[in-house]
């Protein structure tokens, strides 16, 4: 097994493995400070904040040679014998030297700047930089520059030019360059071709300090104020893993959590900046009862009290579910409808969908399909109700009035139906809806019930390539609104809070497709087909 050697560390190489210096100090739990690298960009070794000793040690007589001159730990490929020393007299010197050099020409503005409390040069300035200041504090300066979709401090970049690799390689549009050079060179546009493209907001978590400003996010919070939950983004069948953040239940910004198989570092626009639909004033509130042409306010609880009741004598139910709910909340719905009358109808809601998938060179992916999870809600369904009809032709049946009661569990953020579906809904002797803005349907309905946001649910969804992955819940949801899944918890009967993991087990034990999903699952979520892959290979192999 190839090894190498870092400070006292000795770390095991795979076959084939391919690591730089920081990649490999990591997995010995070293760090080795940095600016211009990121694991999914190209190497430049520009900051040279990572220079380390290197050199290589003879397996027979362990005899090491180290190389003259520090070397850029990010260039530098571990291979079977490489030795690194990362805490030597000779690199803390280089590390305090690019230190001082960045700050020379840095304004000291950090207290009216957005990335304070998380800046790289911050940080490094404390831990790896010079113990007091050898030049002297100039006033300091802020100049502006738009760029289209986000605002540039030139003053505070320090030119690590990830950025500009970042245009090139990931969104592949190019509207980052370097001007000039030596020491005058910034980032600029060219004329007439702003910063705009779909993932243009990754640049602003790109930079490691305060030099790109998100022009959503600048001057609203500070950023220790804030506390951040594992998400999964809703808008589209990617389904890309995020960290929702907030204060005082109020959500203030999206980033991308890392997920190597869903969506490596990045998120495209759409799904940073869907936040504000969370506190949307024009959201459903409460539970609303339909009382002549009015909706008038009512009991939470004694809706639910009552409501099982009013669908039993209402006739045969039908349950409409969203391809928004989590898969636990499809489940529960399911399970609850079916112990009404065991002939109730299922089916499937719309699945919106917008032009064709669009993917960037960096292999990113934004979904047509505008939904999280039409895989899970479909697999749910037909489990209880195997090849069960297609919405329009439920639709169909809706307005023959065959069925006596409808709930509509919704959950959709943007318009979703029609006036003549609403009518044809209607010839229902009772028609339920959860959702979160009004529609017409909503208008026609009995009874309204105002659906939690995506930031104020935890549950878990499936994405359009069968990796199931959880979601936390980040803040709670306006007063008398709730999530469906634990409306229908108390609707069943069960006692206790909420669980969704205990409803995530019986899916997996009930459900085939779901039964990878019984034990832990990890951040990056877990492929759904794993077991189903396997079984197709033994039959192969049976046979």
């Amino acid at each position: 097994m190839p090894k190498a050697y870092i400070d006292d560390h000795e770390i095991e190489l795979m076959p084939g493995e391919r690591l730089n210096g920081i990649q490999a100090a990591a997995r010995a739990g070293i760090e080795i400070p940095h600016y211009c690298w990121h694991p999914g960009l190209s190497v430049v070794g520009s900051c040279r904040m990572c220079l380390v000793e290197v050199g290589t040690r003879d397996a027979e007589t362990g005899r090491v040679i180290m190389l003259p001159k520090l070397m850029p730990a990010c260039n530098t490929p571990i291979k079977d014998g490489t030795v690194l020393r990362t805490n030597s007299e000779k690199v803390a010197r280089a590390r305090a030297m690019v230190e001082e050099d960045l700050l020379l020409r840095h304004p000291i503005d950090c207290s009216i700047c957005d990335k304070a409390g998380e800046c790289r040069l911050q940080d490094y300035h404390f831990r790896y930089g010079q113990g007091e200041r050898r030049a002297d504090l100039r006033p300091f300066t802020s100049r502006k520059r738009e760029l289209g979709d986000v605002t540039l401090f030139v003053d505070r970049c320090i030119m690590c030019s990830r950025c500009v690799r970042f245009t090139r390689e990931i969104s592949g549009t190019s509207e980052l360059l370097v001007v000039r050079r030596g020491s005058q060179e910034e980032i600029d546009v060219l004329p007439e071709q702003p910063l705009s493209n779909p993932l243009s907001g990754n640049v602003v978590d790109l930079c490691p300090v305060g030099a790109l400003a998100d022009k959503d996010f600048l001057y609203k919070q500070r950023v220790w104020y804030l506390r951040r939950s594992a998400g999964v983004c809703t808008l589209c069948a990617t389904g890309c893993s995020i960290w929702v953040e907030q204060n005082r239940d109020r959500v203030y910004r999206i980033k991308p959590r890392e997920n190597p198989v869903v969506n490596g570092w990045w998120i495209c626009n759409a799904g940073r900046y869907a936040y504000p639909r969370v506190h949307d004033p024009k959201r459903l509130r409460g539970v609303m009862r339909r009382s002549g042409d009015a909706a008038v306010p009512m009991d939470g609880k004694a809706f639910l009290r009552d409501i099982a009741g009013q669908f039993r004598a209402a006739g045969r139910p039908a349950l409409v579910l969203s391809p928004f709910l989590t898969v636990e909340e499809a489940y529960l719905a399911c399970v609850w409808i079916r112990s009404l009358d065991e002939a109730a109808e299922i089916t499937v809601g719309p699945i919106p969908r917008e032009g064709d998938d669009r993917r960037f060179p960096g292999g990113f992916v934004i979904s047509a399909e505008k939904c999280p999870n039409r895989l899970g809600v479909e697999e749910i369904a037909s489990h209880f109700r195997p090849k069960g009809p297609s919405f329009a032709d439920w639709l169909e049946a809706a307005g023959r009035g065959e069925f006596g009661g409808i709930w509509v569990a919704g959950g959709y953020v943007q318009p979703w139906i029609d006036e003549v579906a609403a009518r044809r809904m209607r010839h229902a002797r009772l028609l339920v809806v959860q959702d979160l803005f009004p529609s017409p349907v909503s208008d026609a309905a009995d009874y309204v019930l105002a659906a939690a946001a995506f930031a104020e649910t935890e549950g878990s969804y499936v994405n359009g390539r069968h990796r199931l992955q959880t979601a936390q819940r980040a803040v709670r949801p306006p007063l008398g609104n709730r999530p469906a899944g634990t409306l229908f918890w108390e609707l069943l009967g069960r006692t206790g809070l909420y669980d969704p993991r205990r409803v995530l087990s019986d899916v997996a034990a009930e459900i085939t497709y779901f039964s990878a999903a019984s034990g832990e699952i990890p951040e990056t979520g877990i492929d759904l087909r794993v077991d189903r892959l396997a079984e197709v290979a033994l039959g192969e192999g049976t046979a």
